[in-house]
């Protein structure tokens, strides 16, 4: 067993703990069952979930027995967010989207070995609960004045909309699943995010009043940060999904590439497993050669191949790489040059006409005289060969995989043209 306490301290991953020493001795003390649970409130995992994912991932592979929980049961109400009521989504959709999500967090566990990790659904033991047996037999043992002090549930009681029994209940099925956890499998440890700390102290106080000697703990992550103040995991085309259908590879890729210097040292410890001598190298780089981004290629690699595997890592870089002149951008597959060019600006035209019009068409020249200079310059790209004539006019060979040109203005600045409906 490792000293995994002082490893998660020393990654940021440490936040809250019922009782640290007694954790400590906990964990050191052999292989023990602990579960982080994830509701299916949506048909894919993002990437804030992956702090969790790969926390779950790390005990693992300290020596500890993981249950990751998919919340069929939780997912049809939702843990109440502090703005606004959840919209309840048919339990159909929600019973899909648990196999989803199944399906996203296996591949990241061992399912072998003597801590071996089990997936499990808390709709298994709720589903056939009547409405008296879950007042009389757990709603008993929670104190509404209790239940009241979590930061969601406060600030909704300020708030005009209110809250609903619904979602004020929450915290008592997720009290709940810890206690039916503890009893089928012998778990002793539930881990979340910070976020979650009244849900997760909520099953540590239903065990102790029915299972009287009990010794359970609670491990709280903190929520990943950015500097710049805006949340993380978030773009301007929403939210950076696991699923490849909802978000690509490339822009899966991207987004790693893209996270600012002020943040990526952080980001490394808490996603990455690679070892401290190798990330305290990376951040050595990041403050004496920023302009490298040495560390934001590492994680980006590192996180792709893991999401997506080794192939789809080595595609994206490659068209990364394409695009900017040093790969044949010709060998790349279509999905994968159609997702890299979703991520340049982009215009679409039914025929093509002079690089000229192209350029200033899509943005790369201000003006149609502008794109002219830049020609003339020796500053403008089709499919990264050279224009050396103002009149130059692409033609249908021209285009990869017969829809896209992708132009350039000097070393940098990208954009696509499509043709469509020709």
């Amino acid at each position: 067993m490792t000293d995994i306490v002082d490893e998660l301290k020393w990654r940021g991953l440490f936040a809250l703990s019922t009782d640290e020493d007694a954790l400590r001795k906990a964990l050191a003390g052999g292989p023990l069952t602990f579960y982080c649970g994830f509701d299916p409130t949506a048909p894919s995992l993002h990437v804030g979930h992956l702090v969790q994912v790969l926390t779950v991932r790390r005990l693992q592979q300290a020596g500890h027995r993981p249950l990751a929980l998919v919340g069929g049961a939780t997912g049809l109400i939702g843990d109440p967010r502090p703005t606004a009521e959840r919209t309840l989504n048919p339990p159909e959709t929600v019973a899909g989207w648990v196999d989803k999500l199944r399906h996203q967090i296996e591949p990241f566990l061992s399912f072998e070995g003597e801590n071996a990790a089990r997936m499990v659904n808390n709709l298994d033991w709720t589903a056939g609960l009547t409405a008296i047996e879950f007042l009389r037999d757990i709603g008993k043992h929670f104190r509404v004045n209790k239940m009241l002090t979590k930061d969601s549930v406060a600030r909704r009681l300020e708030s005009d909309q209110g809250i609903s029994y619904t979602e004020f209940s929450y915290q008592i099925l997720q009290g709940m699943d810890f206690l039916q956890l503890y009893r089928r499998y012998g778990c002793v440890l539930q881990q979340g995010g910070s976020d979650q700390w009244g849900n997760l102290t909520a099953g540590l106080d239903l065990i102790h009043r029915l299972e009287p000697g009990a010794e359970v703990h609670a491990l709280a992550t903190p929520l990943m940060t950015k500097a710049d103040g805006t949340k993380f995991g978030k773009t301007e085309g929403g939210a950076v999904w696991l699923d490849p259908e909802m978000t690509t590879p490339y822009a899966f890729y991207q987004f790693w590439l893209n996270v600012d210097d002020r943040d990526i040292s952080a980001y490394q410890r808490i996603l990455s497993f690679k070892g401290r001598a190798e990330l305290e190298e990376l951040e050595r780089q990041t403050q004496e050669r920023p302009q490298a981004r040495a560390a934001q290629r590492s994680l980006a690699e590192e996180l792709t191949t893991l999401v997506h595997g080794p192939q789809q890592c080595a595609a994206v870089i490659a068209a990364s790489k394409a695009l900017f002149g040093q790969g044949d951008l010709a060998a790349l597959d279509e999905s994968t040059l159609s997702a890299a060019l979703a991520e340049v600006p982009h215009t679409r035209v039914s025929t093509l006409g002079p690089v000229v019009d192209l350029l200033a068409e899509v943005g790369l020249a201000p003006s149609k005289s502008a794109a002219r200079r830049t020609i003339k310059e020796g500053g403008a790209y089709v499919n990264n060969t050279k224009v050396t004539a103002e009149e130059h006019v692409p033609g249908s060979g021209d285009l990869l995989h017969g829809r896209w040109l992708l132009l350039r203005r000097g070393k940098r600045n990208l954009a696509a043209v499509e043709v469509v409906g020709g």
